[in-house]
Parts: C-alpha cells; structure tokens; sequence
C-alpha cells in the first residue's frame, strides 16, 4: 500500500510537466489584465469581455489606481496583454507607470488604448509612445456631418458612422463586415516617422475635430481622411497595440444598437462594433497572423548533412519549414514571396523560396566566386503577419591548391605553343651541333 502511495504522488506530481511538455507550443496570450475606471465599465461592457473569455482568455479586473496592481513579480510578468479601459486615470496604482507599460510591450506582451473625451495626459502619454496622438484640444471630438448616423433625435453628428476599414483579411477576418461601425470619442494621428502604426478604421474626407459645444475660430488641427479613428501597431518585436479614442465603441450599447448611415437609405439592425472588434482582438491577442519558422536547413546538392564550410561555386540548397496560427493549432503558411538572401556586406543572391504548399520553402543557388563569411538571411514581413528575421551564418574558402584543374581546354592552345616551342629547339639545337 505504501508503494502505491508513493507510485502515485509522483504520478500526480508529474502531470503538470506532462501537460506541459504535449501541449502545442501556442502564441496566444491567455492571463490580460484589465484596469479600469469604474467596475460599472465590467458589466455595460460585458459583451466584449465576454467574447475573450469564451476564447479561453483569463481576465483580470482591477481599477487603474489600486495600489497593489503590477505587471511582475521577482522579474517575471505576471500578465500576457494589458487592457487600458480606464481614459480619465490620471496615474496608475502600485507599480505601473508609462515606462513600466513601454517595457511591458517592449518584452513581446501585447495592449489595447480606449480614450475618450475625458482621456488624461497620462492616457495621451502612452498613445504617444505607442506612436500615435490625440487632438490636443481636451474637449475636441470627431464630428462628421456626412456619415453621422442617423438618429431618432437631433445630435451634434459626433455619432460616426464609419466603414473606411483597412484592406487586410488578416487583421479583420476573412468575412466582410457588413455593417458601419459606431464611433463617438476623439480621433487621433499617425506619427509619420513611425512606420509600424496602421489606420485600421479612418474617418471620412467631411470628418474634423473640433468641440462641438463651441464655435470654430480656427480651422480644425484634424480633418478628413488623415483621422484615425482605431489605429494598430506591430512592433518589430511582434508585440501589438490596438488604440482607439472611442471606449463606447466597446460598450453592449454600441453592440446591440441599430444603425443607419446618413445618405444611405439601407438600417442595420445591428452595428458591425461586435464583428469589427472581435476579430481585431484575435488579431492583437496573436490569434491570427502569427507565423513561426522552423527546422532551418541547408547543405550541399546532393547531400543531407549541413557543412561547416563551403567552397566557392559549390551548389547547395536551403530549406525553412514556416507555419501559421490558426487560433487552435499550427498550419501551413502558404504564400510565394518568401525570399532568401545569400549575404555578406550586401545580398550576392536573392532567390524566391518554392513551397511544396505544406509549409516547406526550399531553393537552390549556386555558391558566388568570393569567398567570405556569409549569411543565410530571410527578412519576411508582409501586412497583418508577424515578421520573421532569420540568419545562419557560414564561411566560403577559395578553392585550395590541389583543388583547381590540372588542364583545362581553354588553354589547349598555349599548352601546344610551350610543347610546339620546346620541340623546334631540340630540333634547332640537334642541327645546329651535327651539321656541317
């Protein structure tokens, strides 16, 4: 009895590590903490968190100014995502401030900004980094008097009804969304000295940003197409960042409520708010788009061991099997613009990839006549996908002396000139010593 016991606890001591070491290894951020403003935001936006929650997600509800919420503990993070749904913090609790979120996303995790039009500067601080920025004027909003939606009562026309999405199936899903989306909050721009930030949902060519309570004195510093109304960002870390001004955009009330574009005669018994942010938390949350490479290969033509070495004008052939996540297991990317770099100083050759459609890339290129030391390099990004940076480094010889072809036809003709040569003075030489 007593063995079994014994038998037994390490069974069950050893399950974790089983689980663990079958599980597929997955992308998905599962622990998100949510920081809030008020716990009322947890139900009037239940529906959004509820659809995380199906997906398996595990939240984490805190107010922003707790004095005991961090993201790590003895140098590890104790969170996957970080949600800001609290715009009017005017500074976190405990030990989050703006450089602790920067490190947050700068160490892989990903994040999502919902302001409104009481967003404080600690709010406008972090979309900064983020490298995005709100109207400076506090009490600015969207306003479009083309495509506001249509309402049983007279607004201000601050409700926008917008469907100027950005053309990425992966980041919004292969199923058109068919409704406009609901927005009211302030907009935002882009930095254009960052490259890695995205329009995802633009405001239309009639839209600016002014207070609506207030006459314009001045024009307005945001107009038209250049406002963002949500914004992501891929770092080159693969992190994501979903910024929008608008937090009623999540709310169960812009879910559920109908909407009707100004000019168009068409009502939608439901807005696309639930479709559109659905799928792009899939999208943030690495759901969708993720890629990873593996079994990185390369040897000679012919052969199946990888070299230490190569020599110039040796034939060889490189492989990379790439994958992507499907949301519940790793499947074959299959594209045709996967390119590899045979590099030193700057690419010798640039070769397209052929795959066998089951996620295999695989090319074969000939050694270029110099020696050095060279990188197998594959720099892959391409919109809505995570980017790949791969590098094997390998050195080529010259060939060595015992290497080269003794006679090689080119020089036939001054082979026979030395032999032709050496032949007519043995002969010079015999006449001129035996004749008379």
């Amino acid at each position: 009895m007593a063995k079994f016991l014994l038998y037994l606890t390490l069974v069950t001591s050893l399950i974790p590590f089983l689980s663990v070491a079958f599980s597929p290894e997955s992308p998905t951020d599962r622990r998100v903490l949510v920081l809030l403003d008020d716990f009322a935001i947890k139900s009037s936006h239940s529906l959004y968190f509820g659809s995380l929650k199906s997906r398996g997600f595990q939240l984490d509800f805190k107010l922003a100014d707790d004095p005991n919420i961090g993201l790590q503990r003895y140098g590890q993070y104790l969170y996957d995502a970080l949600i800001l749904f609290c715009p009017s913090v005017d500074r976190f609790g405990g030990s989050i401030d703006v450089a602790s979120i920067v490190d947050f996303v700068d160490s892989g995790h990903d994040l999502i900004i919902a302001a409104d039009i009481n967003a404080s500067d600690l709010i406008r601080e972090i979309a900064t980094e983020c490298g995005v920025d709100f109207d400076e004027d506090a009490a600015a909003m969207v306003i479009d008097h083309t495509s506001y939606a249509v309402s049983d009562t007279a607004g201000d026309h601050t409700l926008i009804a917008s469907d100027d999405f950005i053309k990425s199936d992966v980041i919004l899903g292969s199923k058109k969304i068919e409704a406009p989306i609901l927005f009211q909050g302030i907009g935002h721009s882009l930095n254009p000295a960052n490259t890695l930030v995205l329009k995802v949902l633009s405001a239309s060519p009639s839209a600016y940003s002014a207070n609506p309570k207030s006459k314009l004195s001045n024009p307005p510093s945001l107009t038209g197409s250049a406002i963002s109304l949500v914004s992501v960002v891929q770092a080159r870390n693969n992190a994501r960042i979903l910024i929008t001004g608008s937090l009623s955009m999540f709310s169960n009330r812009f879910f559920r409520s109908g909407v009707r574009k100004a000019g168009n005669s068409i009502k939608h018994g439901k807005s696309g708010n639930e479709q559109f942010l659905t799928e792009i938390s899939k999208w943030v949350f690495h759901e969708r788009g993720h890629l990873k490479a593996v079994n990185v290969r390369h040897h000679k033509a012919g052969e199946s061991d990888e070299p230490a070495i190569y020599r110039i004008n040796d034939d060889l052939e490189y492989s990379v099997e790439i994958y992507e996540w499907s949301g519940a297991s790793w499947k074959p990317y299959v594209a045709d613009d996967v390119q590899v770099q045979f590099y030193m100083m700057s690419p010798y050759v640039l070769k397209t990839l052929s795959t066998d459609q089951k996620g295999l890339y695989s090319a074969a290129f000939k050694v270029p006549d110099v020696y050095g030391v060279f990188q197998f390099k594959v720099e892959y990004q391409r919109l809505g996908y995570a980017s790949l940076s791969l590098s094997k480094q390998i050195p080529v010889r010259p060939y060595r002396h015992n290497e080269y072809e003794r006679f090689i036809p080119a020089a036939y003709p001054y082979y026979g000139a030395a032999f032709s040569m050496m032949a007519g003075f043995f002969v010079f030489t015999f006449v001129h010593l035996y004749s008379k």
